[in-house]
């Protein structure tokens, strides 16, 4: 171990260039709707819809492609519950409904773009007594509810706590297209005064785990289960904590819980640096146990009025990351599209390829048979690709399709500069070709990520070779409104 961290801090620090972009790779971003600090900041729906698509867009520009998207907020949600009230952020009003549903309308935007759309769940917190949440849980559960200074807490010692949380995943899992549940704080607060010991802390919490996973896993086992613990798991031979750390400071033990299959991806909140980040990344891969890490960096320390970070410092953890095949996620949303000391445009240059969600491999679903069918339909501007026969063996609801493009034959489908459409929803495709002659490979990927094998055909007589072109100069990621189609056309 001293010998591979000593290397890692020493590759971070010399290293200049991205490294190779990856097929599949985890590129998520923390959008969170707390007192709308990510949100739009307006209460008329119809500006908070459009807003929303904008920021989208600019991650879809970025080929950013998991949306972490805060659901429960503090005992208030933004979606139409029928176990807690609104969030005022989306009226001004507490508990009044904003006319629409803005968690499925992200779903259906994400999914638009080719995102996955996570549920973010915040847990154990639920604010001050001035919060309209907490002051509706006091009054119904005042029980389980745990008073710490000026915040309140559900008290997770108490086996009640775990059935209603799991009750409010289960309704989002049940009522919603989700890729994910992503719970957050599943943790005891930092000051809790514990009256057992720290083992049976984490047996505590990791019975919510798992009243969560059984809640979700029984209504759709291809929804992907994930926290974001606290960055150091714990103190390393070498390298300390520091006293904050997710396993023996709040009792979270993640990844046991990865090991245990309780959890499909962990999202860990690593917002420090040096020797307090590249160490830690070590141990979190050491210890995945095949499942999906991700990361969380801190872009929010790039601003002036936080710690004034040098973008070199993000540049750093998002290669040793790439290298040890780790996906990252930003923390937060406003301050990646806002471009903070230019972490947008690093971010868009460093995921210039886009990339695949890794599959759930530990779930042990067969791959989908590929389509059978595969035609193209030549113009003099756009192609029309259309497909069909793909069937899936997991027993989800619905396949998705990923489409790639080449000028020389056959379609290499492993490597990511081919590919032009992820997760497409329907049969059927227009691509821009600007006078080349492309050919095209699709593959069908069902709700786990399992990729068929590609279907795929040569309808020239003579396979053109020719120096390669760069297909997405050719195909742009603006998509026209259509009903049953999707066309890529130029900006």
């Amino acid at each position: 171990m001293k010998t591979i961290i000593s290397f890692f801090i020493l590759f971070a620090l010399t290293l200049g260039v991205s490294a190779q972009s990856p097929k599949h790779e985890v590129r998520a971003v923390w959008l969170t709707t707390l007192q709308g600090l990510d949100w739009p900041k307006t209460t008329s729906p119809a500006q908070q819809q459009r807003d929303l698509m904008r920021i989208l867009d600019q991650y879809q520009k970025a080929n950013i492609n998991t949306v972490l998207f805060q659901t429960r907020v503090r005992g208030t949600t933004i979606y139409p519950s029928a176990i807690e009230p609104w969030d005022p952020i989306l009226t001004g009003t507490n508990g009044a409904s904003p006319g629409y549903d803005p968690l499925l309308f992200c779903i259906e935007e994400c999914h638009k773009r080719g995102m996955e759309c996570h549920a973010w769940i915040v847990t154990i917190p639920i604010g001050k007594a001035s919060n309209y949440g907490c002051q509706q849980l006091r009054k119904k559960y005042p029980r389980r509810i745990v008073r710490i200074g000026e915040e309140y807490y559900m008290n997770p010692e108490q086996p009640e706590t775990g059935d209603y949380i799991a009750g409010i995943c289960h309704e989002v899992t049940r009522r919603y297209d989700i890729d994910g549940i992503h719970l957050d704080y599943i943790r005891y607060p930092e000051t809790w005064k514990f009256k057992y010991s720290r083992e049976q802390g984490r047996q505590n919490i990791t019975s919510i785990v798992r009243k969560i996973n059984r809640a979700v896993k029984a209504e759709k086992p291809w929804v992907k289960l994930s926290c974001s613990p606290v960055g150091k798991h714990d103190d390393l031979s070498r390298y300390r904590s520091n006293g904050w750390n997710a396993y023996t400071a709040v009792c979270q033990d993640a990844q046991g819980w990865l090991r245990e299959g309780l959890m499909d991806a962990l999202f860990p909140m690593m917002y420090f640096q040096g020797n307090q980040f590249f160490p830690f990344v070590a141990d979190w891969r050491e210890h995945s146990y095949g499942r999906i890490v991700a990361p969380g960096l801190a872009v929010y320390m790039l601003h002036p009025t936080e710690r004034n970070w040098d973008l070199n410092i993000i540049r750093r953890e998002m290669n040793v990351l790439r290298q040890e095949g780790l996906g990252c996620t930003f923390f937060r949303s406003k301050f990646l599209t806002d471009n903070v000391k230019g972490v947008y445009t690093f971010a868009k240059d460093f995921f210039q390829m886009p990339a695949l969600v890794p599959p759930m491999q530990w779930m042990g679903k067969q791959a989908p048979t590929p389509a059978t069918i595969l035609q193209i339909e030549r113009g003099k501007t756009t192609d029309r690709l259309l497909w069909y026969g793909a069937r899936d063996l997991s027993g989800a609801n619905y396949l998705l399709y990923n489409i790639y493009a080449s000028d020389t034959w056959p379609v290499d489908t492993d490597d990511p500069r081919n590919l032009v459409a992820a997760r497409h929803r329907y049969q059927q495709l227009t691509v821009p070709h600007k006078g080349h002659v492309l050919y095209y490979a699709v593959t069908a990927t069902d709700r786990y990520g399992n990729e068929s094998a590609p279907k795929s055909v040569c309808d020239l007589q003579q396979p053109l070779r020719h120096p390669r072109i760069d297909i997405r100069s050719l195909i742009v990621g603006k998509k026209s409104k259509t009903t049953n189609n999707t066309t890529y056309s130029k900006k």
